[in-house]
């Protein structure tokens, strides 16, 4: 199959042709020019070639942030098959369903998940290969293969006999607490194109090879992924260094650790960093406020996050550190790349949840309208242009996030904002946490903020109670900061002079940890569970 669309593996062999010497990955004492990148993705794709994989089929990446994670995900491409993130917080009866339900037919995984695997691969029989990532964790299985083994092959250049597409797919799978996990399907045409859409230099619409190769004559930046590449903030971001011929470096440890990130920003020189909102900037800023002449970070220009607030008061903290720091917090989601965007730098910026709309973004109330610039209404933010083809195998959800208006084809995530009357959005949070509370909708994300930004609270979770006069009543689940203890009155009155007074919580519970997920995110459904119990206590 050929045709005019973009695909990343074109992009990538021709970055490695133009700068084959440049550094590409690097992880501790790891590190890989863009020829042993190319060379090693070649070992990775003829492994799956070899092992009888036709087109299109799919492979899971069960892995940590390591080079392995964007090498097999090259690989992937080269052979001309989709990739299916996955992961590895997830408990076995989570991994059947999601590579049951994506089709995997292999799978690449670290060492530490042997004993994961064992429980479950007699439920996986599709599965016919796992390739086995030596983390010293133990010995390879006997039911595996080294991954080593396929990388370092050196089989030459190597694409699957049908060749590849600008439409063959990446799948990224986004979880929640709603529901089980739903494989989002990006072309690579569209993926390209919506990540290369913030670039100085922007590729043509159709796949240019020649363009690549002049745009890149010598190494870009160093990138390096706070947040874990199983999730789009963090891959996504990954990609577009690398798609500038650029460098992503990993860091070795497997919990964030804003020591370890800030001493190998310093020596490493890294130049870009990707993050999820308060849940990552607070820790570091933390770190930086304790020594604040411990650390370099005079090369670091820019950091971008997605997926959770990035509050002012941070940002601005982050700035008192490194005044030459672009700050880029983006309104997007696996089922749309840069809806949105807030771009703070020294002496500039607005409030935490004000964005600047894309060109391709508008804000459409439920019947299809857009929303009157400072009417008070409010609508989903909605997105067309490279946006993915729709949820995999699930046509009833793709109907409802996949849109028509106007004749044309939106993205609309479920992001609930209210456009101000010089044009730009406040962000209210998902409707699917919407409380509705005497008829009043509140959106958790908006009273959250404004709990964290009172100087007792650390972090903070807003739910709906069941409530016989409101239906639904706000409770607020707040981790206090070191050494502080929690007054609910004071918080609530908090709440009430900054917000209007039915945005307040009824209730104030104080909780050992809030427990965010690595992405950043809250599991609203366990702390729900935890404010009913409080009813009854």
């Amino acid at each position: 199959m050929t045709d005019s669309g973009w695909n990343l593996a074109n992009v990538f062999e021709t970055i490695a042709d133009q700068i084959p010497d440049a550094l590409a990955q690097h992880q501790g004492d790891r590190t890989f020019t863009w020829a042993e990148f190319d060379r090693r993705a070649d070992g990775f794709a003829r492994a799956l070639l070899d092992a009888g994989f036709g087109e299109q089929d799919k492979v899971a990446q069960y892995l940590y942030n390591s080079p392995e994670y964007i090498e097999s995900l090259f690989g992937c491409f080269k052979a001309g098959m989709a990739t299916v993130n996955t992961n590895y917080r997830y408990a076995a009866d989570e991994l059947v369903y999601l590579w049951d339900n994506a089709d995997v037919v292999a799978v690449v995984f670290h060492g530490e998940f042997v004993g994961h695997i064992d429980e479950i691969r007699d439920r996986l029989p599709d599965i016919r290969l796992w390739l086995w990532v030596d983390d010293g964790s133990g010995a390879c299985p006997d039911w595996a293969t080294p991954y080593e083994q396929a990388a370092t092959s050196n089989p030459g250049r190597t694409e699957g006999p049908w060749g590849r597409s600008g439409d063959h797919l990446f799948l990224l799978y986004t979880g929640g607490t709603t529901g089980m996990p739903k494989g989002v399907m990006w072309r690579q045409d569209d993926m390209f194109g919506a990540l290369d859409s913030n670039n100085r230099k922007r590729m043509p619409p159709e796949q240019d090879l020649e363009a690549v190769a002049g745009r890149v004559t010598k190494p870009g930046p160093k990138g390096m992924p706070g947040a874990p590449l199983m999730h789009g903030t963090g891959l996504f971001n990954a990609i577009s260094t690398l798609m500038v011929g650029g460098s992503v470096t990993c860091m070795e440890g497997r919990r964030f650790d804003p020591t370890e990130l800030l001493d190998t920003v310093e020596e490493h020189r890294i130049n870009s960093i990707s993050i999820v909102g308060d849940a990552f900037a607070k820790p570091i800023l933390k770190a930086l406020d304790a020594e604040p002449d411990r650390w370099d970070i005079s090369s670091l220009r820019v950091i971008v996050s997605s997926g959770v607030i990035w509050s002012k008061e941070t940002k601005d903290g982050l700035l008192r550190h490194n005044d030459r720091l672009i700050m880029v917090d983006s309104l997007g989601s696996s089922e749309a790349i840069g809806m949105a965007t807030n771009t703070t730098r020294s002496g500039e910026g607005d409030g935490t949840a004000k964005f600047e709309l894309g060109a391709s973004t508008r804000v459409v109330t439920e019947d299809g309208r857009d929303v009157v610039p400072g009417s008070g209404e409010i609508g989903r933010v909605a997105m067309r242009g490279n946006t993915p083809i729709g949820y995999y195998k699930d046509p009833e959800k793709s109907a409802a996030t996949f849109q028509i208006i106007d004749g044309v084809r939106y993205s609309i995530p479920g992001d609930w904002a209210e456009v101000l009357a010089d044009g730009t959005v406040k962000l209210l949070g998902r409707g699917s946490q919407c409380i509705n509370t005497g008829g009043e909708k509140v959106y958790p994300e908006e009273v959250e903020e404004c709990l964290k930004l009172h100087p007792t609270v650390h972090d903070a979770a807003v739910v709906g109670v069941p409530d016989e006069r409101f239906g639904e009543a706000i409770n607020a689940l707040v981790e206090p900061n070191p050494g502080e203890t929690i007054d609910p009155d004071a918080l609530i009155e908090h709440v009430k002079s900054h917000l209007a007074r039915y945005k307040a919580p009824k209730a104030v519970y104080e909780i050992a940890s809030i427990g965010r997920a690595v992405n950043g995110k809250l599991d609203y459904k366990a702390l729900k569970a935890i404010a009913e119990s409080n009813l009854d206590a």
